[in-house]
């Protein structure tokens, strides 16, 4: 009997049942070969079985019992804006109660000094922060769904940019979940097969060369194609190849196929009229089929037994007697491609027989090696996680020999540990964090191991992403930092214990996924960065003022006028910047630093200081040279206006200098003309002039005031150059 454990243990083909007694308690699910669970699936013969636990008590139940105690926390982001909220409105408070008081204090009337104060404090809050949030969240949702990640919760967008750690399923997600043949051992050579997957398409190599296949390498290809139920589809939705049957007989009709021997013209040619079923006592399948002259039988199964019933073996000069010392050669070969993680397979075949006779004196054809194989795209994306400072953990319900093979060859496991299950449940909690970070591929696990692995991540501090298909994964998704559920292969409950979901079950949709999560962090962080030192520069210029007994540079109705062009569409299409070309190559931000990290609190304190030195001069200055208080006050209002656009620009990176794709956000360009514009008409026409307070500027006072607004951009390029020569922290 065989039975389907994926969504319970991960296992990615069928395991074999039996009666033999085994203490269940010292082994994982996976070993459990004398027990069969509910919830899993019968795909070959028959048996009977007593119940032994039902409902919570089953394997399933207890997955149930792990999520009902399973709590998810607040993302990042969500801590990071609370924060924020919170520094921000004691400082309002803070600032203008200082500023209004001082004001009452020199005899302004009480009236006009709460006017100032509330339009101040309005000053001082960004506003259009949660219509920016939100902007950014619902694009990145929209970009991620162009690359096959759906998103369930909103604020976990914006988690996967701060993702130190990738925890992802073998099967299906690193791997194609499609077996396929890597090695065949014919007539002394060992050939290698290109491709991978169900898609009849690839070459046969012989020491790296494209070689067109034997006369024996057919043979052995045609015998194992007649020995096997299964055959391959063309879906027609789609157009991907899949096949019908079992996984191990599609990959041996695949490898027939690069070939060009398709089955059904085989089984035309070679009808079949008996077979010896497989069995688990037997381990092996024979057919007989029918020629013009005689009736032959075509062989496959364990490599051992297959040998015990041949006496010849096919080489380049024909067929052979196989001695003992042949057999050892061979059995010595097939534990060499098992050592790789390959599923070995042997065929043989025998001429002009019986049905009594079939599966004695046969002649030995050859050995298969088949895996399922890593995803093309795999490899690619798993560097670049690599490169972004991104560590990926492999954790599998597969054989650790496999977990260790396949994670070698995508780079995963390189000078980690790879732990069982077993070995896993034996460590305590102090052992496991001790260690976690070192361990980089999990086999055999179950899913309380999975939970404890996730577990002791986070408690390291780091930012877990979690993926998995399985009903045995619904815990550990739950509890990650981010759940990822497969959308092809996932179970409802993987789906309904997860934030995101891939439709196409592949590992470098997350990739992508996290690429986007760190552009919107990125472009949160910008629009933070360019509108909190523009309110410091206002607040700044008005303390300044006050402190210093001169006249007020702004009115009320000018500060909410600054406030709203700054906040509104500039700051909005700033939400939308494109990202930075080396956005995958930093290393994932530290969550516990937050937004301000040390050079973006140097860059906002460096705009708003220089702001106010310059707005508070030019008033001063304006003052002192003849012009009257209206139009030194418009000179300050349009200066603070043209200092946050030059702002704006200089704030699309807290690294890059400013004449790095300076134009590149066409929302932004278009936002500024249209702000432009507005300042224009504000300043000129004469009925929007009284309730502005402003005056019809000369040429030369506009002159004057852009040539001052301009020095914003050297003053805060000094800052980044002093953040590119590593003055402040290491870039966020």
């Amino acid at each position: 009997m065989q039975i389907e454990e994926a969504a319970l243990t991960g296992e990615s083909i069928p395991v074999e049942k039996h009666t033999a007694s085994i203490d269940k308690s010292d082994l994982p699910l996976g070993d459990r070969k004398n027990i069969v669970y509910a919830g899993t699936v019968a795909t070959y013969g028959r048996g009977c079985a007593a119940v032994v636990s039902t409902g919570m008590n089953t394997e399933f139940g207890k997955i149930a019992k792990m999520l009902q105690t399973v709590e998810t926390g607040r993302t990042p982001l969500q801590e990071n804006l609370d924060k924020v909220g919170r520094i921000l409105a004691c400082a309002a408070f803070l600032i203008v109660s200082i500023i209004v008081a001082l004001g009452l204090l020199r005899g302004q009337p009480f009236i006009e000094m709460l006017i100032f104060g509330v339009a101040l404090a309005v000053a001082v809050v960004p506003e259009a922060l949660p219509a920016v949030v939100t902007i950014s969240l619902a694009i990145g949702v929209q970009r991620m769904a162009k690359r096959h990640a759906l998103m369930r919760r909103l604020p976990a967008v914006e988690t996967l940019g701060g993702t130190s750690i990738i925890c992802s399923d073998k099967t299906g997600t690193l791997t194609k979940d499609q077996m396929t043949v890597r090695r065949i051992f014919v007539a002394g050579q060992m050939v290698e097969v290109s491709g991978a997957g169900y898609e009849p398409h690839g070459q046969y190599l012989l020491d790296g060369v494209s070689i067109e296949p034997s006369a024996e390498l057919k043979q052995l290809l045609r015998a194992s194609v007649l020995a096997s139920d299964a055959y391959i589809v063309r879906n027609e939705p789609d157009g991907q190849w899949d096949i019908k049957g079992d996984p191990t007989e599609g990959a041996l009709v695949v490898a027939a196929a690069k070939a060009g021997l398709d089955k059904a013209d085989l089984e035309s040619k070679f009808p079949r009229i008996n077979e010896i079923p497989f069995t688990s006592e037997t381990k092996r399948m024979t057919t007989l089929h029918t020629t013009q002259h005689e009736l032959i039988a075509c062989s496959k199964g364990a490599p051992e037994i297959i040998l015990n019933s041949c006496i010849r073996q096919l080489t380049k000069g024909g067929e052979v007697l196989l001695d003992t010392a042949g057999k050892t050669a061979i059995l010595e070969i097939a534990r060499q491609m098992a050592g790789e993680a390959l599923r070995v397979l042997a065929v043989a075949s025998k001429s002009d027989t019986s049905l009594e006779t079939s599966e004695r004196e046969m002649t030995f054809l050859g050995l298969f090696g088949m895996i399922d194989p890593p995803r093309p795209e795999a490899k690619t994306a798993v560097q670049t996680c690599q490169s972004a400072g991104i560590k990926v953990v492999m954790i599998t319900g597969d054989h650790p020999i496999t977990a260790q093979a396949i994670a070698r060859e995508l780079g995963i496991l390189k000078t980690g540990r790879v732990v069982a299950g077993d070995e896993l449940g034996a460590m305590t909690e102090a052992d496991l964090e001790r260690e976690v970070e070192n361990i980089e591929v999990y086999a055999r696990v179950s899913p309380s191991h999975k939970l404890q692995v996730v577990t002791a991540l986070q408690k390291k501090g780091h930012i877990v992403a979690m993926t998995g298909d399985g009903v045995n994964d619904a815990p550990a998704l739950k509890k990650a930092d981010i759940g990822i559920a497969m959308g092809i292969t996932g179970t409802d409950v993987s789906k309904e214990a997860s934030a995101m979901t891939l439709t196409d079950d592949n590992f470098a949709s997350i990739v992508a996924a996290v690429e986007e999560g760190r552009g919107i962090f990125s472009n949160t962080k910008k629009y933070l960065m360019y509108l909190l030192s523009s309110n410091l520069g206002e607040i700044g210029l008005m303390g300044v003022a006050t402190l210093a007994g001169i006249p007020l540079p702004l009115s009320a109705v000018q500060i909410l006028y600054v406030n709203l062009a700054t906040d509104g569409l500039p700051a909005l299409a700033m939400a939308v910047d494109p990202p930075e070309k080396d956005l995958m190559r930093r290393r994932p931000r530290n969550p516990r630093t937050g937004i301000f990290t040390r050079p973006v609190v140097a860059l906002m304190m460096a705009g708003g200081i220089w702001s106010t030195i310059i707005n508070i001069c030019l008033f001063v200055w304006a003052l002192n040279s003849g012009r009257s208080r209206e139009e030194a006050m418009t000179m300050t209002f349009v200066s603070l206006v043209l200092i946050q656009f030059f702002k704006a620009y200089s704030f699309r990176s807290d690294y890059y200098s400013v004449i790095n794709r300076p134009l590149a956000n066409k929302w932004l360009n278009m936002a500024i003309l249209w702000e432009l514009l507005l300042l224009v008409l504000v300043v000129y026409v004469p009925f929007l002039q009284h309730p502005f307070g402003t005056y019809s500027l000369t040429l030369v006072d506009w002159i004057i005031i852009t040539s001052s607004a301009l020095t914003i951009l050297p003053a805060i390029e000094i800052v980044k150059w002093s953040v590119r020569h590593g003055w402040f922290d290491k870039r966020s």
